[in-house]
């Protein structure tokens, strides 16, 4: 069997054929991808492996001929006794080991995930630093404000005009606190082990003490300790978990599990972290869905649109990332983190 140790860490499913379109290689991703070992997969005809065997012979004969990265029209793996499952192909033309073709396989759903998670983790790192600009900007005319208003209330002899003066301290004081606030996550993490359901159970007890909201566990015992900032987590969970509780949510749940082989921002990792924060509110907004992570957009009267943005960042500088899916009834927010 030919070797390609570079190939062997990759997170993408990659298999080697040779003139005659037999497997002669398939790395670990792939055998995860296909279900097969490799040793089932090498010595197999590749085409057999799929249904739409005409398109694909077309594109890896071209691809053979010129030496060039092909995309084929997506491909159904067939798997006895399973779903079919539907894939994107990206084959290319080598000249090794004997070999003449490398063929990529991609799940079509992660390959639009991780998209969007790059899409995601690049907005992300834009936002961060332009709203990290505008805050050092509003920093210090919100000073010049504020101490021009003490200025202002010590020459006013009537209490009732002190009142505006008040009012303009005190919205300074909270513009001031919400410019922090933009600028705070911007330290790295403090890291250290712990066990991620100590996180949680901080969490469940601020909710419950700002709320009287009791949410319910469902966690899975066998979940490892996690290295990370300690506070930076529960301050990502605990912003989720006040944004569920506050749209009037009657059930909330915090859900971990373990995944295996999870691909999280191009990156494999053989243990990751899912942990879902669950409830059965209004849900997220239409409008307002594809920005929900974007700093001072919020679906809720009053909110700063601060939460969801700095639990994001908080968790990306944990090499992991927040994903959702919302309807009316049914919001979840899953956390996705490598474990080592």
């Amino acid at each position: 069997m030919a070797s390609f140790p570079g190939l062997e860490l990759l997170p993408t499913a990659v298999v080697a054929l040779d003139d005659e379109l037999v497997v002669r290689y398939a790395n670990p991703a792939a055998e995860s991808l296909l279900a097969t070992g490799a040793k089932s997969l090498i010595g197999q005809a590749f085409l057999d492996l799929f249904a739409e065997k005409g398109p694909l012979e077309s594109t890896l004969n071209e691809a053979r001929s010129v030496h060039w990265d092909y995309s084929a029209r997506n491909v159904t793996y067939t798997r006895p006794g399973r779903e079919p499952l539907p894939l994107s192909c990206v084959v290319t033309g080598i000249d090794a080991h004997g070999l003449a073709l490398l063929a990529e396989l991609r799940p079509i759903g992660d390959q639009l995930r991780m998209a969007r998670e790059e899409r995601l983790h690049f907005e992300q790192q834009a936002n961060r630093e332009l709203i990290r600009n505008l805050a050092h900007e509003i920093k210090n005319p919100l000073g010049g404000l504020r101490g021009s208003a003490q200025l202002l209330e010590k020459e006013l002899q009537r209490d009732e005009l002190r009142e505006y003066t008040q009012i303009i301290i005190k919205e300074a004081d909270r513009l001031q606190t919400l410019m922090d606030r933009m600028l705070t996550p911007h330290r790295a993490p403090r890291l250290e082990a712990f066990s991620v359901h100590e996180v949680l159970e901080r969490v469940r007890s601020l909710v419950k003490a700002e709320f009287g909201a009791d949410i319910e566990r469902d966690y899975d015992p066998s979940l490892p300790e996690l290295v990370g900032d300690r506070e930076q987590l529960i301050q990502a969970v605990l912003n989720i978990a006040r944004n569920a509780a506050q749209s009037g949510s009657k059930r909330i749940i915090f859900k971990t599990r373990v995944l295996r082989q999870v691909t999280i921002l191009k990156h494999r990792h053989k243990l990751a972290l899912e942990l879902q924060v669950v409830d059965d509110g209004p849900g997220v907004p239409d409008e307002i869905q594809d920005r929900i992570f974007n700093p001072l957009v919020s679906g809720r009267e009053g909110g700063t649109g601060l939460g969801l943005s700095l639990a994001q960042t908080f968790v990306q500088y944990h090499q992991g990332v927040i994903e959702f899916e919302s309807r009316p009834g049914r919001t979840i927010f899953r956390i996705l983190m490598p474990l080592t």
